[in-house]
């Protein structure tokens, strides 16, 4: 299992690099995936991305749309036979529960302090419906504890492609040249926030603000779905 804390190794690298020209070929043919946005994730240094929570392959989703190689955290429960071999290779680590937990902000912040780029879900868990949902305090201990730059990313069709109770993505191939299926996807990253914006301020508000972020970069993801 690589370090995540440790440089990251040219075969790592690669291997990183390989799969995600095979899930960007997949998305883009079978779901019309599209993105927005690259730009506001910084080249370098820390970075804690936000993102609504629709479906399990929402961390594909938002890693697709990064120009740096993401780093997630996801449940113990399905680090099971050759999946969970291959999860951290592509940087997703196990954490006891799902959601921003006290042993995944602690996983976080050192990855954070490492100078690396994270993704965390702030509802904590998958939308039913679509619709997003409250965030969990857990964010607002972790941006407390930590000055990186705050990216709010949405995410857009992912619910129609792989809702929750489901274990495969519906298939709904949608290449440029056919009429799009009901699952097209999109992800848009919105513009960095200053992490000393919510210094001083309550954790209801900052809860508040950080969900109208997310919530204006869902909404465009949705414009920018083919529809």
């Amino acid at each position: 299992m690589p370090d995540p804390l440790q440089p990251e190794s040219t075969l790592h690298y690669l291997w990183y690099e390989f799969w995600y020209g095979v899930v960007l070929g997949t998305c883009t043919i079978g779901f019309s995936y599209r993105m927005e946005g690259r730009r506001n994730i910084p080249k370098d240094g820390p970075a804690l991305l936000i993102a609504n929570h629709e479906s399990y392959i929402d961390p594909v989703l938002v890693g697709l749309v990064s120009p740096r190689h993401l780093y997630y955290l996801a449940r113990k429960t399905i680090f099971k036979g050759l999946l969970g071999r291959f999860l951290p290779t592509v940087n997703t680590y196990p954490v006891d529960q799902e959601g921003v937990a006290k042993e995944g902000l602690k996983s976080m912040l050192a990855l954070l302090h490492a100078g690396k780029p994270v993704l965390i879900f702030p509802e904590g868990q998958r939308s039913f419906d679509g619709v997003l949902q409250e965030f969990r305090p857990g964010v607002h201990l972790l941006i407390k504890k930590t000055e990186a730059p705050i990216i709010p990313v949405g995410i857009a069709g992912a619910h129609e492609a792989l809702p929750r109770g489901r274990h495969l993505p519906i298939p709904t191939p949608s290449p440029i040249f056919l009429a799009p299926g009901k699952s097209t996807l999109a992800v848009s990253v919105g513009k960095p926030i200053d992490a000393r914006r919510y210094r001083g301020m309550p954790r209801p508000d900052v809860l508040a603000d950080l969900f109208q972020e997310v919530k204006k970069v869902q909404e465009r993801a949705e414009e920018l779905r083919r529809k």
